[in-house]
């Protein structure tokens, strides 16, 4: 399986959203997890809790602006929630309110309750 390649990027999505599940499972969080989207094409691959976290997942190494625009339309109409991004960058950093995480910080930072 190549990187950038459609596969990679399920496979990558599946193991993010597989991790998620597993923390929720294990701290018994009911129904904590759920996804969202709009009827203009907008979405969000996981929302946690009533709308407390929004995830995005990207197989990209480097995430950019456009890679927001679910985020961002998420964030408007639930301003209080925390958008993260989980991608292959190789640093955390922001952008435009958004944080970037590697995937392994964040699985690292889900494990040690510093996500949700």
């Amino acid at each position: 399986m190549q990187p950038g390649s459609d596969d990679f990027g399920h496979a990558f999505e599946h193991l993010i959203i597989q991790e998620i599940i597993a923390y929720l499972g294990y701290h018994d969080y009911e129904n904590a997890l759920s996804y969202w989207h709009t009827h203009t094409g907008y979405e969000v691959d996981a929302v946690l809790g009533d709308a407390n976290v929004a995830i995005e997942i990207k197989s990209c190494q480097e995430v950019q602006s456009r890679h927001l625009r679910g985020l961002k339309a998420f964030g408007e109409e639930h301003p209080t929630a925390r958008l993260i991004i989980v991608s292959l960058d190789v640093a955390p950093r922001t952008i435009n309110n958004v944080e970037v995480m590697p995937a392994t910080h964040f699985l690292q930072e889900l494990w040690n309750h510093k996500i949700y």
